[in-house]
């Protein structure tokens, strides 16, 4: 009877988590509170009770709420390393797109944009390196990638490399987004394509 209680105790208390382990679910439990409270709502205590944890053991890693948002934003962005290579300019950034879109709408996506929409200017200055070099810095590298492919192809004009052009579709997706409640359907994102960056980028007739 007493064995009996104990393991059923045993098996409802979640068992001790260290190290790695524990700051790991400290960070997811961060991207949660930002995904549903925003940065206005999400507290320390918050974080701490979604992962299971004591306020002690979230504050002894990270003393403020800045802090912890910032490792948290660059522990779930995703990775902008590789190119797209379809064989064509047009289907190079339409999956270019698609994966900007999946992660705008993802759970770090989310908790990006509660930041950058709710952050005054002076916490806002806090999270600019992440947002520099984890999302703004990778992905214009990739377009310039597609751009300068699709001009050895003689897809693209050759002047066509340069910070306009590559800010056309960063920029029309935020806008689209933030303004206009877009969610970038693959339709969407294929008249984009289409009607916006395939003429910008086109060599001039002979």
């Amino acid at each position: 009877m007493v064995a009996s209680h104990w393991a059923s105790a045993s098996a409802q208390t979640p068992s001790r988590r260290r190290g790695a382990v524990l700051e790991r679910a400290i960070l997811e439990a961060a991207l949660d509170q930002l995904g549903t409270v925003g940065w206005n709502g999400l507290t320390m205590e918050g974080v701490a009770a979604g992962a299971q944890t004591g306020k002690a053991a979230v504050y002894r890693r990270w003393p403020s709420k800045e802090d912890l948002v910032a490792d948290a934003l660059r522990s779930g962005l995703p990775d902008f390393d590789t190119a797209p290579d379809r064989g064509s300019v047009r289907e190079d950034l339409l999956e270019l797109c698609r994966r900007a879109r999946d992660a705008m709408f993802s759970r770090p996506g989310f908790a990006l944009r509660s930041v950058i929409h709710e952050c005054d200017t002076m916490q806002a200055e806090r999270f600019h390196a992440v947002i520099l070099k984890g999302v703004v810095e990778p992905t214009l590298k990739l377009l310039r990638e597609v751009i300068e492919r699709g001009m050895e192809r003689g897809e693209v004009r050759r002047d066509a490399v340069n910070g306009y052009v590559c800010d056309a579709i960063p920029a029309m997706m935020m806008y689209r987004s933030k303004i206009c409640a877009s969610e970038w359907t693959d339709r969407e994102l294929e008249e984009m394509i289409d009607q916006l960056m395939i003429p910008l980028l086109r060599p001039d007739s002979p």
